[in-house]
């Protein structure tokens, strides 16, 4: 896949918060995806036979670019940024982008993707919430049973137990399914491999 990396020095090029938006969304897919791209969120766009024939498109919407970049990162294909000349839209006509919606729905197709691709980060970051928090609250219960052999207050003990259960569920659930991810990715990666690639012309 190769991206058209845009920049322009025209201000009504984008729309207010778009370039700041574009930036900190594809350092947030970066941070967790890799960072192969510069600009995460263009249209611009050449696909190789291969690519097209096994990307299975769930968006509908703007964040399909997002699903494309996590593709081909995960299937380890080769991909490049060309820049792009990007210039104002024609006078008379309108974006369909809404910079804040579309965005939050950007955001959210990112943190679905960590869920399906990365579920391994994606639950310890509630393993380790659920378990600082059970510390934070056991911590002054305990100081209070080692000075005067009593719990005072059951109920935050019961709930600090409980959240520590939770979390080396989540923990659990994270490295099951970072197993099961991996073996589909092999999966899918060995179905790339198997769709023949441009043909050279005879010589």
């Amino acid at each position: 896949m190769v991206v058209g990396r845009r920049f322009s020095d025209e201000t009504a090029a984008y729309r207010a918060g778009q370039r700041t938006g574009n930036r900190m969304l594809t350092q947030a897919a970066a941070m967790v995806f890799g960072s192969a791209f510069d600009d995460l969120l263009s249209g611009y766009r050449v696909f190789s036979r291969r690519f097209a024939k096994s990307f299975p498109a769930h968006s509908a919407g703007f964040e399909i670019e997002t699903e494309l970049a996590v593709h081909a990162l995960g299937m380890r294909m080769p991909v490049a940024e060309v820049p792009t000349a990007y210039g104002a839209r024609p006078e008379g006509s309108h974006s369909k982008l809404s910079t804040y919606r579309d965005g939050f729905r950007i955001l959210i197709t990112i943190a679905r993707l960590v869920k399906a691709e990365r579920p391994l980060a994606f639950f310890s970051v509630g393993f380790a919430a659920c378990f600082v928090l059970a510390v934070a609250l056991a911590l002054p219960l305990l100081f209070v049973y080692l000075e005067t052999g009593l719990v005072p207050r059951l109920p935050t003990a019961v709930l600090s137990a409980a959240l520590v259960l939770l979390a080396f569920i989540l923990l659990g659930c994270g490295l099951i399914l970072d197993t099961v991810t991996r073996g589909r990715w092999e999966t899918k990666r060995m179905a790339y491999l198997a769709i023949t690639g441009p043909r050279r012309p005879e010589q």
